[in-house]
Formats: structure tokens, sequence, C-alpha cells
């Protein structure tokens, strides 16, 4: 139970941390523009070294920005939860909660990328004929694999805590 704990916990932490990356960064595309390599982020785009916040409020990045900030807040709020279970009477009930609040910030994270991908590539993917997703990108990704798995690792400690009846069976 403590090992799948321990691993929800350090895919957890990893996750948020590489969502963090992810959702603050301005490598999410890459293409070239007039001549010049320019990239793009969900808050800002760079073009010839310069950075310049997004002007217009375009539906596809408002989506992805607030399913990737639910997604950091319900990982670092089952990282709490899990945490606590540590040291709760309560224990089974926390992992569980903490599995599902894990499970539910890799399905926020899903989705955001997902509506990135879909308008990216029928969009931009028109526009621009030198295109390419870059590491913040790839980074997201890569936390929702993290987020997810941490949730299955504790849902499965869930299913492998004693009940507190056992154990007083067992002392019994």
């Amino acid at each position: 139970m403590y090992t799948l704990m321990g691993g929800g916990l350090l895919c957890a932490v990893s996750g948020l941390i590489l969502l963090i990356v992810a959702t603050a960064t301005d490598f999410w595309m890459q293409y070239r523009y007039s001549g010049n390599l320019s990239n793009q982020g969900l808050w800002r785009f760079c073009m010839g070294g310069k950075c310049h916040p997004h002007t217009i409020s375009i539906a596809f990045w408002d989506a992805t920005r607030a399913f990737m900030l639910l997604s950091i807040l319900s990982c670092f709020a089952g990282i709490i939860l899990g945490l606590t279970a540590f040291s709760s009477s309560s224990r089974a009930s926390r992992i569980r909660s903490a599995g599902i609040t894990l499970l539910i910030a890799g399905f926020f994270a899903l989705l955001g990328l997902s509506v990135y991908t879909g308008v990216t590539v029928n969009f931009f993917g028109k526009r621009y004929a030198d295109w390419r997703f870059s590491w913040s990108y790839i980074l997201g990704w890569i936390a929702v694999i993290l987020t997810l798995s941490a949730g299955i690792f504790h849902i499965c400690a869930s299913s492998k805590t004693p009940s507190p009846e056992a154990s007083n069976v067992a002392s019994g």
C-alpha cells in the first residue's frame, strides 16, 4: 500500500511540475513566419526574438488555459489529499479521494491538450506550411500520463488498505 502511495505521489509531483512548466512557457508550437522562426504558447507569441501577449481572445486559447489551470489546481489538491492520507484515521477514503482528484486532473489536462491539438492542426496547420508542436506541448502530454498514473496508483492503494474492522479483529 505505501509503495503504491509513494509511487503515486512521485508521479503526481512530477506531473504537477510538468503541468506548471507546460502551461507557463511559450513553446507549444513553432513555425516560420516571414523567414523567422516563431513560437507561441498559451499566453504569448514570440517573433524575431520579441515576445508579445496574445491581444485577441480566441475561444480555444481560453478553453485550453482554463483546462490547464484546472488541471494544476486539481493535481495540487490530489497531492495534498495523498499526503494527508499518511496520518489520517480515514486512510482509505483519503487515498481514494486523492486518486479520483488526480484522475480528474489528468482528464482536465487531456481536454486542454486535445482542444489545442484539434484547433492547431485544423487552423494553424493550414495557415503555416512549416510548423510543428514544440517541447511545452510535449511536456503537457507527459504530465497527462503522469497524473493519470498517479490516480491509478492511489486507487489501487485504496483497495489494498486494510479496513479498521479487520485490524481490530486481528489484534483482538
